[in-house]
């Protein structure tokens, strides 16, 4: 048996912390390694705890959640950031993504949602549950910068093929849902995404989302 998701809690409020430990720990292959109420806890505590997933808040005293994460994701820290946010914190959001957060998650979402996307993460695929996707991005994309000339340069090098997948990344299908639509095999459908995240310079699949929006695909 695999040895079980490493994961840390940096919320500054512990009743959140406590509920998100109780569903954590009600999973056989997850357990909840360290809590911390703030980034610079966080940050203190990964120095000196291995763990696999950090579910991140993004508003927090001393250091939220955005510097938190570009702090990690610039360490040797083996440790990916899963963000944690309300439709209220949309520039957070997207300064956490590009800080390098491998995915996001809206804080009224149901246990099954948060304990896929720690899975996710943990596995290196940023894929949240497309339903949080869409809702999301439907505030975050309004803020998202525009540059047209690079944009078209770099969708220049992309195939009709990874286009087409590009555009259902963004509708927030998973793999299987990119497959059956697109008439391919789902190993067919990762080896696209490689090329993509390649060719675009994306760090992961949430990448992929925010690029296609912010070049008009969608």
């Amino acid at each position: 048996m695999p040895d079980p998701i490493r994961v840390i809690l940096v919320d500054d409020q512990s009743l959140v912390r406590s509920g998100f430990r109780m569903l954590i720990e009600s999973e056989d292959d997850m357990e909840v390694v360290a809590e911390a109420s703030n980034g610079v806890e966080a940050l203190d505590v990964l120095r000196r705890t291995p763990v696999d997933v950090a579910l991140m808040d993004i508003r927090m005293p001393q250091m939220d959640g955005v510097e938190a994460t570009r702090r990690i994701t610039a360490s040797p820290l083996d440790t990916k950031v899963l963000i944690l946010t309300t439709f209220d914190l949309d520039e957070y959001v997207y300064a956490a993504l590009k800080a390098g957060a491998s995915g996001f998650l809206l804080k009224d979402a149901r246990p099954a949602e948060l304990l896929s996307a720690i899975r996710n993460v943990a596995a290196g695929d940023a894929v949240v549950a497309p339903s949080a996707t869409r809702r999301l991005l439907d505030h975050v994309v309004p803020t998202l910068p525009n540059d047209p000339n690079t944009a078209d340069e770099r969708l220049s090098v992309l195939t009709d093929r990874e286009r087409e997948v590009l555009v259902e990344i963004a509708k927030g299908a998973t793999n299987a849902e990119i497959a059956q639509t697109l008439y391919m095999a789902e190993g067919t459908v990762k080896t696209h995404i490689g090329r993509l995240l390649s060719k675009l310079e994306c760090r992961d699949r949430v990448g992929l989302v925010l690029f296609a929006h912010q070049v008009g695909l969608m």
